[in-house]
């Protein structure tokens, strides 16, 4: 239960009242399709309407209007129905699909505020199957949830009046508990055991699709470990567990959709004997009596489709939950917008510490210093800290305590676009888009012209293999870069460094992936470019700091220099 709970953080009401306000501007819209929807629905209840009115004339019930009217009025609720019926349509599907842009531009907007930490943590296949799935089922919620429930609600109310006014108060008031019972009690009940299937199945989805999605990322190197046979089965254990999930909600879903048309049906038979019991006691015409019975047998239908909510509602609270919770989620670092600008000269570093959960530290009183024209080395074994030093540096995360200056401006009061214009870093890992390779140097500087290009990549000792490739340098990458190698594109995103011209580069391990004659022409290229800028050079080899002008070594997050 507690886990249930920590999947959905707020009550229904709330996340249909989050989801509501979004609606903005498109209210009106909204309303538009309500309106049409309650007048279509009255419509085909007119149809039959008319028939019974057509029958208590027969019975003798003083009904002024013509059997040709009675008949034209029938056919005329039938035509404007299917009118109604369209227009209610393409207003609930123009929100929808506004609101899915919309949507998808605040979540968008959210992961550039929250980035770059947000995708530092093993959340990635999380926010797809977000981006994905969970827009799509609140596309429901606006097109198929949110008009019919205010149908509903319009409807039963003009059904109500008009059996009460033109039949009698009794069949008026079976007709309102019916109501009731059929498009709230049942529903309520039902959403109770939705609820929980609706949201364990929302987490085993976004599970499923995170595993399957490092599933494919990884198959590489599951393919060189001979673990293949190993993640197949887990694939096909969390497989059986969705599936397992899937079939707990359907069959709840299922169970609800019974006992809605139980309810219904007992309802009918009980305005039936009411009806009939009215009439037997002189209480009520026959005429009147059919005219009552009728308009509540056919008026049952919109709150049949409230009914049948709690099985997408149930999923349309655990993706609205997720994605409020994007939403309204604070960011790790506060960018700065408006704070001070500078031209890189120098940096310093002064009692720097810091942890990720604010128990175990990572980095603790770190000191360094580097300035324009030098090359600074950091060694140390893998997970020592190197790492998250550089993104400190970047304000990839909010230091804890002691100070980052550059210049001797703290780095919190720097302009972030001021200090990403001074400062670029090479992971250790580098992203390549499906472009071509041009195209994905261009990204660092979109004005270069090829010789700026070609340089670069001569300096990050790539050139030269660029123009051995079928396309030289228009050959597309590939999806998620998997034309190239490791090495190759660790050299790629070494020349966007250069390309950048950032007076100070971070690099993280830029040689990890390269043999050792591709590791001493990049190497004796940064040793050229040190005049020109400034190099922090982050690895765990120690033959890469024989061009480092000074060395601090990193164990268990502290830092001294050599």
């Amino acid at each position: 239960m507690s886990n249930q709970k920590k999947q959905l953080r707020r009550s229904g009401a709330k996340i249909m009242a989050s989801l509501v306000l979004l609606l903005g501007s498109l209210a009106y819209i909204m309303l538009l399709a309500v309106l049409n929807g309650s007048l279509g629905f009255l419509s085909a209840m007119g149809v039959t309407l008319f028939g019974a009115i057509g029958i208590a004339k027969a019975l003798g019930e003083s009904i002024s209007l013509s059997y040709g009217v009675i008949i034209a009025l029938a056919v005329g609720c039938g035509v404007l129905r299917g009118v109604l019926r369209y227009f209610e349509q393409y207003s609930n599907h123009y929100i929808a699909f506004r609101l899915l842009a919309v949507l998808r531009d605040k979540i968008f907007g959210a992961l550039r505020r929250l980035c770059p930490a947000k995708l530092e943590s093993k959340q990635k296949g999380s926010i797809i199957a977000m981006i994905t799935s969970d827009i799509e089922t609140l596309e429901v919620f606006y097109a198929h949830t949110l008009s019919p429930i205010c149908i509903a609600v319009v409807v039963s109310l003009a059904v109500f009046l008009f059996v009460w006014l033109f039949s009698s108060i009794y069949l008026a008031l079976v007709a309102l508990c019916g109501y009731v019972t059929v498009g709230v009690l049942v529903p309520l009940i039902s959403s109770r055991r939705l609820k929980a299937s609706g949201v364990r199945y929302r987490a085993e989805f976004a599970a499923f699709n995170a595993y399957f999605l490092d599933s494919i990322k990884g198959i590489k190197d599951i393919v060189l470990n001979n673990a293949g046979e190993a993640r197949k089965e887990e694939v096909n254990r969390r497989s059986d567990v969705l599936l397992m999930e899937t079939k707990k909600m359907k069959n709840d879903t299922t169970a609800a959709a019974a006992a809605t048309e139980l309810a219904v049906s007992l309802f009918i038979l009980t305005t039936l004997a009411v009806g009939v019991l009215l009439m037997a006691t002189g209480q009520l015409s026959a005429g009147r009596m059919v005219v009552g019975v009728v308009a509540v047998f056919g008026s049952f239908a919109p709150v049949i489709a409230i009914s049948a909510l709690p099985g997408n509602l149930t999923q349309t609270f655990a993706s609205g939950d997720r994605v409020l919770d994007l939403l309204a989620e604070k960011p790790a670092v506060t960018p700065v917008e408006s704070g001070a600008d500078f031209d890189y000269e120098h940096l310093d570093v002064e009692g720097l510490s810091f942890s990720y959960d604010g128990v175990t530290p990572v980095l603790e009183d770190v000191a360094m210093h580097a300035k324009a024209g030098e090359i600074v080395g950091i060694v140390g074994e893998s997970g020592c800290g190197k790492s998250t030093f550089l993104k400190l540096l970047l304000r990839f995360w909010q230091k804890q305590e002691g100070s980052i200056a550059y210049n001797g401006i703290d780095v919190d009061a720097i302009d972030g676009d001021s200090l990403l214009r001074n400062v670029t870093m090479v992971s250790q890992v580098t992203y390549l888009f499906d472009e071509t390779i041009e195209d994905n140097l261009r990204i660092a500087k979109p004005d270069a012209t090829r010789e700026e290009i070609e340089a670069a990549c001569r300096m990050a000792s790539v050139h030269d293999f660029i123009l051995t490739l079928p396309d030289g340098y228009e050959t597309r990458v590939g999806a998620l870069g998997d034309n190239l190698s490791a090495g190759e594109k660790q050299r790629i995103g070494l020349a966007r460094a250069f390309l950048k011209g950032s007076p100070l580069i971070l690099l993280d391990e830029p040689t990890s992936n390269v043999d050792s004659i591709n590791e001493g022409i990049i190497l004796q290229a940064l040793q050229a470019q040190k005049q020109k800028k400034s190099i922090i050079l982050v690895s765990h080899r120690e033959s890469t700091m024989a061009i480092a002008d000074r060395i601090y070594r990193v164990e268990a997050g502290r830092m001294k220099a050599l």
